[in-house]
């Protein structure tokens, strides 16, 4: 089985305006806790907390990508991976190949 973690969020770490507002509400242990994170992290709430959830959407995000082969499976996945590529991609496939991925900005 095969995941994929992408670390630090990109997305979060991006300087952008930040024009929009993400309003929520913590219970005082909850609250305590992601202050302490912010603090051992040596970043304000805000920076911390969209840290946290955008890296935490792009494993969620990329973990849809994940499967699991029985061995049988995977060889004939292997196996069609290593044939040669078709002369003239099919139109879908073009088109999914050329499209930006989920995690790219």
């Amino acid at each position: 089985m095969s995941t994929i973690m992408t670390g630090v969020s990109k997305l979060a770490t991006t300087r952008q305006t930040r024009n929009r507002r993400i309003n929520l509400r913590a219970s005082t242990p909850q609250e305590n806790l992601i202050r302490a994170g912010a603090k051992v992290r040596g970043v304000n709430l805000t920076d911390f907390i969209l840290e946290s959830a955008c890296t935490r959407a792009e494993q969620i995000i990329a973990d849809q990508t994940t499967f699991t082969l029985s061995p049988q499976q995977w060889k004939a996945f292997t196996e069609a991976l290593d044939r040669p590529p078709m002369a003239k991609p099919k139109p879908r496939l073009q088109k999914l190949l050329s499209e930006k991925t989920v995690l790219e900005p």
